[in-house]
């Protein structure tokens, strides 16, 4: 009787049964795929079912020139997550399940995107943020704080303030974190430094470092992987 006991207790540390069938390529042991919204339609994340099936060829080289397709450090900066696949679905899920308070975002440029991204992410383009790009507006900037990222500018405070903020760096003296909105960025891969500009650019602001957070492996590990793939919602 006490084996019995001692087995049924044991028993109820064992982690479930698997719900992903044997011979399909499931994301764990327990999921299969996720659902989200990209342009108003479901779309199923999944991995290729072909246990056959390559990386894609955009991203099988190995010996991109450097620079620009510099090495990314694991780190990017202090307080800065990076984090994973599993971490991005996790997200994408919560996104998708309408928290508002979560935002995934492409950071790549037009020609990239084209060639496909992670569903349901929004592109904002490393250039746009940039400071340093002769294209960048305080404008825009303030149009992607707030539209995109839940950030105000302070009361009273227009875009010459923020201007001047910027280059006295005090951007915490215009802008208004309390609603920023938890970002999860990501581009091309270990190699790519267009999510890595976007979240320095944002840090310089004042974005609170712990509400950005940076899926190093970008496109190249979701190519990898296997990850359904699709066009990035632009405006």
């Amino acid at each position: 009787m006490k084996n019995l006991y001692q087995l049924l207790l044991l028993s109820s540390f064992v982690l479930p049964l698997s719900l992903v069938a044997e011979g399909e390529v499931g994301i764990t042991p327990n999921k299969m795929s996720i659902t989200v919204k990209h342009e108003g339609k479901e779309v199923e994340i999944k991995r290729n079912q072909d246990v056959g099936a390559t990386v894609d060829e955009d991203f099988a080289m190995t010996s991109r020139p450097c620079p620009p397709f510099c090495i990314q450090p694991a780190k990017l900066a202090k307080g800065v997550d990076t984090i994973a696949e599993l971490e991005v679905l996790d997200y994408l899920e919560k996104m998708n399940s309408g928290d508002d308070s979560v935002l995934v975002v492409d950071s790549r440029t037009a020609v990239w995107i084209a060639k496909g991204a992670i569903p349901s992410a929004k592109n904002i383009p490393w250039d746009l943020l940039n400071t340093k790009n002769e294209d960048t507006t305080t404008e825009n900037i303030i149009k992607v704080m707030s539209k995109e990222f839940g950030v105000k500018l302070k009361k009273g405070k227009d875009a010459f303030d923020v201007d001047e903020a910027i280059v006295a760096n005090k951007p915490q003296s215009v802008f208004d974190y309390s609603n920023a909105k938890t970002l999860v960025m990501y581009c091309n891969g270990m190699w790519c430094g267009q999510s890595p500009n976007n979240i320095l650019s944002l840090l310089s602001f004042g974005y609170p470092a712990e509400k950005l957070k940076w899926y190093r492996g970008g496109m190249q590990n979701w190519a990898n992987l296997g990850f359904t793939t699709t066009k990035v919602d632009k405006d």
